[in-house]
């Protein structure tokens, strides 16, 4: 995956990829997301994520619950690109951990979309936690509550899958831990 700006999420700074080198700074930066997880639930879908200057608000972000209900998104702007990561997770014992060790707990799973305009989508890719592969992907609102996401292999949307996310409103706990 190639180097990117983190999302500007309240609470926290912009840095890029390639200076979280060490495994430290990667755990230490899931653990301080833990603990804003309560906070930025209560701040609201709308507005839980922080607007770049300039960049107008995309119907796309707030906060997403996946089709299955097992994990909740908060998708919003990384510059001039929406950026998506896992701020709450259904699971039973320790937080689940990605395919390097790492919490799955404030993971960056969705990078790189911008907005194709004239198919009204955003594309990027979409990252598998439990592989560490990368698909791509393109996600568009529907409606204000309904975000669809297609995430596809080869570069051709008719190799993939779609999923229909909806507004999340709900709370999330201590760990990403979804009630």
């Amino acid at each position: 995956m190639k180097a990117s700006i983190l999302p500007r999420f309240p609470g926290s700074t912009a840095r890029s990829r390639k200076g979280l080198s060490s495994a430290r700074a990667l755990l230490a930066g899931a653990a301080h997301m833990a603990r804003l997880v309560p906070l930025l639930a209560l701040l609201g879908a709308a507005h839980a994520v922080a607007q770049t200057a300039g960049n107008p608000p995309a119907p796309e972000e707030g906060l997403w619950l996946a089709q299955d209900h097992d994990g909740v998104f908060q998708i919003g702007h990384c510059g001039d690109t929406l950026c998506g990561r896992l701020i709450g997770m259904q699971y039973d014992g320790p937080v689940p951990k990605d395919v390097w060790g790492r919490s799955q707990c404030g993971l960056v799973m969705l990078t790189d979309f911008r907005l194709s305009k004239d198919e009204n989508v955003w594309r990027g890719h979409i990252l598998d936690p439990e592989t560490g592969r990368t698909y791509d992907a393109r996600i568009h609102a529907e409606s204000a509550e309904v975000l669809k996401l297609r995430g596809f292999i080869l570069g051709i949307p008719l190799f993939g899958k779609t999923q229909t996310w909806t507004r999340y409103r709900g709370t999330i706990g201590p760990e990403c831990k979804l009630p």
